[in-house]
């Protein structure tokens, strides 16, 4: 059985419902950030970053988005998460790559912009830039990177509920959600799906 530490409107809901679109035999245990709960010496012989998620395995612990996800593709081949072709699947880890590196950190400019400066203004600045750093990544996935229905075209796969998780914080990043309409159509059909609507269920309650 997985076990899988996560926190409610964290990047760890990707993670979530592809243990959950895979049949996973998975428990998930809640990590409350609002009162440091990540940073316990607790979680942090789990996690030693302090951050979301994580994922315990027979084999050993698993952190960053991404690799969980590809782990999860892999070890579950029947629930089709991901391509079987190298090269596409090297594509979806190119799409997923990009929300970790680039989209993930532009958004987090608002909240923890203390990781890159300490002046107050400095602060400011970074915040006053997220609709302009952040609507310029979903620009460019919404003209280049989904590729039809789901991200990767026809197939659904391990892209599509890390999209959909990125692209539920464009409501607070001061994001026109007019300009990404492929983004919210991508958006309304993952809502629809039974894995997403239970995970929503647990992790918002």
């Amino acid at each position: 059985m997985f076990k899988l530490f996560y926190s409610p409107g964290s990047c760890a809901l990707a993670s979530h419902i592809a243990l959950e679109e895979a049949g996973a035999n998975y428990t998930a245990k809640r990590i409350d950030f609002k009162t440091n709960q990540q940073n316990s010496s607790e979680y942090l012989a789990i996690n030693p970053k302090g951050r979301v998620p994580s994922l315990v395995t027979d084999r050993g612990i698993l952190t960053e988005t991404p690799a969980i996800l590809a782990f999860i593709a892999q070890s579950f081949p029947k629930a089709k998460l991901a391509p079987l072709d190298p090269f596409a699947f090297a594509q979806a880890q190119s799409f997923n790559s990009y929300l970790c590196s680039t989209v993930h950190v532009a958004h987090a400019h608002k909240l923890r912009g203390y990781r890159w400066a300490n002046e107050e203004s400095s602060l400011a600045d970074m915040k006053r830039k997220i609709p302009e750093s952040v609507g310029a990544c979903f620009a460019l996935i919404e003209s280049d990177m989904i590729k039809g229905p789901w991200v990767m075209g026809e197939q659904y796969t391990i892209c599509d509920p890390y999209l959909f998780t990125v692209g539920l914080w464009l409501d607070g990043d001061g994001v026109d959600m007019k300009t990404v309409p492929r983004v919210m159509a991508h958006r309304k059909r993952m809502s629809a799906r039974p894995a997403v609507l239970k995970v929503l269920t647990v992790e918002q309650s």
